[in-house]
């Protein structure tokens, strides 16, 4: 008989902009454990994600041997004093024997949604700022400290609007009760934000690459 997958045997420490995700893949049962997580927008302060991410990863030392590291490997921790250090050199230092700790293989959270051909179909041609549930959600964590300037000097170059990759219906749920945060956050970014539905496989495929190969299915 055929073993069904399961990750009970493993911890996972994760973005917070993930958590709308995680949760929803916790909650339909693909997920038997539930995520730890660092605080989202952790990719403009590198030092407090490196200390963020080292203490979870001891949390969920206590409570397995193997982790599942749900962060992207390009754009999430640029470390600008040594660009030689990455967040999988922070991971490799948290190795130690009897464990098996693993970062999910993608670039950044975009990229567990939709490989970036997938995104380049959905830009149809122009310049979109793409997004996850978790960047509107949590926006007030990963624009922190960004002003009306700091928009200015970001968002207009993005000609085509933008796109937010929506794998588990949360747009149309939060613009029920938050259609005014919406429009502000269009306005504050002087660009429209459009949705299109994805599908989870993608990132449940990420999630179990990550795996050891014998637990793989």
């Amino acid at each position: 008989m055929a073993k069904s997958l399961s990750f009970s045997d493993y911890a996972i420490v994760a973005c917070g902009t993930m958590i709308p995700e995680l949760n929803y893949l916790h909650e339909t049962g693909f997920l038997d454990v539930q995520a730890i997580y660092t605080a989202p927008g952790l990719h403009q302060v590198p030092d407090e994600l490196e200390l963020q991410l080292q203490k979870q990863i001891e949390i969920a030392k206590k409570s397995a041997k193997k982790i599942i590291v749900v962060y992207g490997g390009k754009y999430c921790y640029i470390n600008m004093r040594d660009p030689y250090r990455t967040v999988d050199t922070v991971i490799e230092e948290m190795q130690e024997p009897g464990y098996y700790i693993a970062r999910t293989k993608v670039e950044n959270c975009l990229d567990m949604l939709a490989s970036k051909d997938e995104r380049e179909v959905l830009a149809e041609g122009e310049n979109v700022w793409f997004c996850t549930p978790g960047w509107l959600k949590y926006r007030d964590m990963v624009f922190k400290g960004w002003d009306k300037a700091n928009a200015n000097e970001n968002f207009p170059q993005y000609t085509g609007g933008g796109i937010m990759l929506d794998p588990i219906g949360f747009f149309d749920d939060y613009a029920m009760e938050h259609v005014e945060e919406i429009l502000d956050f269009s306005d504050w970014a002087s660009i429209p934000l459009e949705v299109r539905t994805v599908g989870l496989e993608r990132f449940k495929d990420v999630l179990i690459s990550a795996m050891e190969e014998e637990d793989r299915l």
